[in-house]
């Protein structure tokens, strides 16, 4: 996957704006992140995963997934590395990111 099939991928899910944090690009729904490209490198994505999500897709994925380092993983920041992985995992770890900080009125219909 390169990134910007991830940022194309981001941006289709309701709501999404693409903004930036810390010189990053970051995809945010009501005002808040669940995505972002280009840390640690131009090659990594990261999502914002429910913790056993999270533990799932790591579990799952070897050398894909990986907990951001600190705080920010143990809180649900996942790092991907965007030329190993498939589309389809990347639109699933998306839509649970997604799902985890859409407003409720959002998941309604989802």
């Amino acid at each position: 996957m390169t990134p910007n099939e991830f940022r194309k991928l981001a941006l289709s899910f309701p709501e999404v704006i693409e903004s930036a944090h810390m010189r990053h690009p970051d995809f945010r729904v009501g005002g808040k992140i669940f995505a972002t490209l280009g840390y640690p490198n131009k090659d990594s994505g990261m999502v914002k995963l429910p913790r056993d999500e999270q533990k799932e897709f790591v579990r799952s994925n070897p050398g894909v997934f990986k907990l951001v380092k600190g705080a920010w993983g143990r809180q649900g920041s996942t790092n991907i590395c965007l030329p190993a992985v498939k589309i389809e995992t990347v639109r699933k770890a998306l839509t649970a990111a997604w799902r985890n900080t859409a407003p409720k009125r959002l998941l309604r219909n989802r």
